[in-house]
C-alpha cells in the first residue's frame, strides 16, 4: 500500500507541471554514462557472455526446456517435411499491385517457423534427426535476394517492393533473421562442418553482408537516425533493428575493434530512440507495441549488461523504469487494455517478457502482474516465434516466475503529463483519455478521445486499426476510417474533423484524480473555426460526465458528436442506452439540443472482427441549432 501512494503522489506531483508535447529531448541517457573507451575496455569476447547450454550439454537442455521439452521436439516434428517455400519476384510486386502484403510476408513467416522450431527440436534431442532439414532451411534462406518485406523494400534507392540485389535492407524481418541465423551459427557450426563446411561458411558469409556490413557502413536506414532531423519520426523499429544487429555481432564477430564499433554505433543510435520517446516512459503506439518498443530496450539494455560483464546497468534509470511499467498500467482486466493509435484492444503482453523486465528494474509489482498474465494465458510460454532470443529468455525466465503469485495492481490515478495518457479508476469504472499531437507513431487523428470500462468491458472504445495494407502506411492513410477522428469519441466541429500533422495538438491538458480536461482548438484545421473548445470528463461514482464548453469565429455546419460503442443500442426520449454482457450505460442528453443517431459499422475485416465481433456503433449527436457558443454535456450512467 506505501508503494501505491507513493505512486499516486509522484504522479498527483508531476501533474502539476505542464505538458510539452516536443517528441525529441537531447538526453542521451546511455552517451552520458560510458564512454567508448570504456568499451574497449569491459568487452567480453570470443562469445564468452552467452550463459545457455552448449549444443552437447544434454543436461543443461533438458533443465532449460523443462516440461516444455516434448513439445519442443513435436513441433520441430511437424517441420521435418515442411516444403521450403519460394517466394517469387510476382509475390514481391503484389504490394505495388493491389496494396496486399500478405502473399508475400506468409510464405516468409512459414519458412522462418520452420527454421526456428527445427533449432528449438534439435537443441532439445540433440541427435541430430533435425539437421538436415534445418540445413535445407539454412541455405535455403542464404539464396533470398532479400530478408527484407516486400512493404519495407520500397526504403531501398530503387523505391519499389521488388528487392535489388545490390542493396542489403536491414528492416524488421531482416534483422530477426539475423536474430535466428545467428543464434543457428552459434549452436550449429561445428555441426555443420561434420556434414559440409560450406554450409557455416556460406551462413556467416549472407549474416556478414546483409546485417554487419551495412549496419556499420550504410547511414540510410531511417531506423538509426544517424542523420536525424527535428521532426523525423523514430518508433519501434530503432530498438528493434538495433537489439537484433547488436546480437548478431556478440555472437559472429571475433575482432575486437570491429565489435566495439558495432556497439557504440548501437548506443548513439538507441540514444536517439530513447531521445525521441517522452520520459515519462507512455507508449504512444500502444500496448500491442509496447513489447517491440519498450521490451526490445529491455533486450538491447541486457545485451549491452552482457557484452560488457555486467559493466554497463541503465535499470536504475527512472526513464527505463516509467518505459517497463507502462505495460501494468496500461492493462484494465478480462485481457483489455488501453489502446489508442494502431494497437489492439485486446492483449495484454507476454508474461515471460514482462517478467524480465520487472527482474530488471527490481519491480515485484511488474513480476506480480507477469504471473497474473501466466494465469490467464493457462501457463503457457510462447515458442511459436521469429525471436529466438526471446524464446531462450523467456524459457530461461519461466521457472521463476511459475513462483510468484499472481496479482495485478495499479494506481487508481496515472497521469503521463509529456505523452498526455490519463488513467482513472473508480468504482467499477476505468477511464483512459488522451490529449498528444497528430503525428505520434501508428498515428490516428485522436486528440481528446476517450474510452470507458465498466466492470471490466468497454462502453465507449477505441475500434483500433485493420489488416496492414499498402493504404495504412501511405499518404491514404487517413481516408481509412478507423483513423478519422469521426471514429473516435470526439466532436465534428462545423462539419470539420481533426486534421493529421504535428502542429495540429492539444493545449492545456490537466489531469486529476477525478478529472481530464484540454482544449481542442488547435487539434483542427483553420475551416474548423475554433476560437476555444474545452472539452473536460470528469467521473464520479457510477457516472461520467463530458462537457464541451466552445466559442467559434462563426457558426456553418451543425456541430455533432461521437460515441463509438458495442452491444445493444436504443434511443428513447433523452437517452441512448447501451448493454453488453453484464453491464449497462445510459448516455443522458438535451433533446432540445440534439438529434440522436446510431450508424452500424460492419467489421469485415477479421483483424477488427476478432475483437469487437461482425460490428460496431457510432452514436452521434448532431446539434439542431447553429451556434457560435455554447456549452454541451452528456452525463453516462453505469
Amino acid at each position: 500500500m506505501k508503494t501505491k501512494n507513493f505512486f499516486l503522489a509522484v504522479i498527483t506531483f508531476l501533474a502539476a507541471f505542464p505538458a510539452t508535447l516536443e517528441a525529441y529531448t537531447e538526453r542521451n541517457l546511455l552517451q552520458s554514462k560510458i564512454t567508448r573507451e570504456q568499451i574497449s575496455d569491459y568487452l567480453v569476447t570470443q562469445q564468452k557472455w552467452v550463459d545457455y547450454p552448449s549444443y552437447a550439454d544434454r543436461e543443461g537442455w533438458d533443465k532449460l526446456l523443462g516440461k516444455n521439452k516434448e513439445t519442443v521436439i513435436r513441433n520441430g516434428e511437424k517441420q521435418l517435411k515442411h516444403e521450403w517455400k519460394v517466394i517469387t519476384a510476382t509475390d514481391y510486386l503484389e504490394f505495388e499491385r493491389s496494396g496486399n502484403r500478405k502473399i508475400m510476408e506468409s510464405p516468409f513467416d512459414a519458412n522462418n517457423y520452420a527454421i526456428v522450431q527445427l533449432l528449438l527440436a534439435e537443441l532439445a534431442e540433440g541427435k541430430g534427426r533435425f539437421t538436415d532439414q534445418l540445413i535445407n532451411g539454412v541455405f535455403h534462406t542464404c539464396e533470398m535476394t532479400s530478408w527484407a518485406l516486400s512493404a519495407h523494400l520500397p526504403n531501398q534507392p530503387s523505391g519499389r517492393s521488388l528487392p535489388s540485389y545490390e542493396y542489403d535492407l536491414i528492416d524488421l524481418t531482416a534483422g530477426d533473421l539475423g536474430n535466428i541465423l545467428a543464434w543457428t551459427y552459434y549452436f550449429m557450426h561445428d555441426t555443420f562442418d561434420k556434414t559440409d563446411p560450406e554450409i557455416s561458411r556460406r551462413l556467416y558469409h549472407e549474416l556478414d553482408k546483409r546485417i554487419m556490413k551495412p549496419y556499420l557502413e550504410d547511414d540510410r536506414f531511417w531506423w538509426m537516425a544517424v542523420n536525424y532531423k527535428e521532426g523525423n519520426m523514430i518508433n519501434n523499429w530503432n530498438p528493434w533493428c538495433n537489439s537484433n544487429a547488436l546480437m548478431t555481432f556478440m555472437l559472429l564477430e571475433n575482432n575486437p575493434q570491429r565489435l566495439e564499433a558495432a556497439i557504440w554505433r548501437s548506443i548513439q543510435s538507441v540514444d536517439k530512440f530513447l531521445n525521441y520517446v517522452h520520459s515519462d516512459g507512455a507508449c504512444e503506439e500502444g500496448p500491442s507495441y509496447w513489447g517491440h518498443a519498450s521490451g526490445k530496450v529491455l533486450d538491447y539494455l541486457v545485451l549491452l549488461s552482457d557484452i560488457t560483464g555486467n559493466r554497463i546497468n541503465f535499470f536504475e534509470d527512472s526513464q527505463i523504469r516509467n518505459m517497463a511499467e507502462y505495460i501494468s498500467n496500461s492493462y484494465v482486466g478480462n485481457g483489455w487494455v488501453v489502446n489508442f493509435a494502431d494497437a489492439s484492444a485486446k492483449g495484454g503482453g507476454d508474461p515471460q517478457l514482462i517478467f524480465r523486465f520487472g527482474q530488471a528494474i527490481g519491480s515485484s509489482r511488474m513480476k506480480q502482474f507477469a504471473a497474473y498474465l501466466k494465469q490467464k494465458q493457462k501457463n503457457r510460454i510462447t515458442l511459436a516465434s521469429r525471436d529466438f532470443y526471446r524464446i531462450l529468455e523467456g524459457l530461461k525466465a519461466d521457472a521463476e516466475l511459475s513462483g510468484y503469485a499472481p496479482a495485478h495492481e495499479t494506481p487508481d490515478f496515472i497521469w503521463y503529463p509529456e505523452t498526455q495518457f490519463c488513467y482513472i479508476k473508480k468504482g467499477k469504472a476505468f477511464f483512459a483519455a488522451k490529449g498528444g499531437y497528430n503525428d505520434e507513431s501508428h498515428n490516428h487523428n485522436d486528440i481528446g478521445t476517450f474510452s470507458l470500462w465498466v466492470q471490466g468491458t468497454p462502453v465507449f472504445l477505441d475500434a483500433g486499426v485493420g489488416t496492414y495494407t499498402k493504404q495504412t502506411f501511405s499518404s491514404e492513410r487517413y481516408k481509412i476510417w478507423t483513423m478519422q477522428s469521426n471514429y473516435h469519441n470526439l466532436p465534428v466541429v462545423n462539419g470539420t474533423p481533426q486534421k493529421y500533422g504535428r502542429k495540429y495538438k492539444a493545449q492545456d491538458a490537466e489531469a486529476s484524480p477525478n478529472e481530464f480536461r484540454l482544449n481542442l482548438k488547435e487539434a483542427y484545421p483553420a475551416e474548423a473555426g475554433i476560437k476555444d473548445w474545452i472539452r473536460s470528463y470528469q467521473l464520479k461514482n457510477n457516472q461520467l460526465v463530458i462537457r464541451d464548453k466552445f466559442s467559434l469565429e462563426e457558426a456553418t455546419a451543425p456541430n455533432q458528436i461521437n460515441f463509438m460503442t458495442w452491444g445493444n443500442i436504443s434511443i428513447e426520449g433523452d437517452k441512448v442506452s447501451i448493454s453488453r454482457e453484464n453491464i449497462s450505460a445510459t448516455i443522458k442528453f438535451n433533446p432540445d439540443e440534439f438529434e440522436a443517431s446510431k450508424e452500424t459499422i460492419p467489421l469485415t475485416d477479421p483483424t477488427l472482427s476478432n475483437v469487437w465481433g461482425k460490428e460496431i456503433y457510432r452514436i452521434s449527436f448532431t446539434a439542431k441549432r447553429l451556434s457560435k457558443e455554447g456549452n454541451y454535456k452528456f452525463t453516462v450512467s453505469f
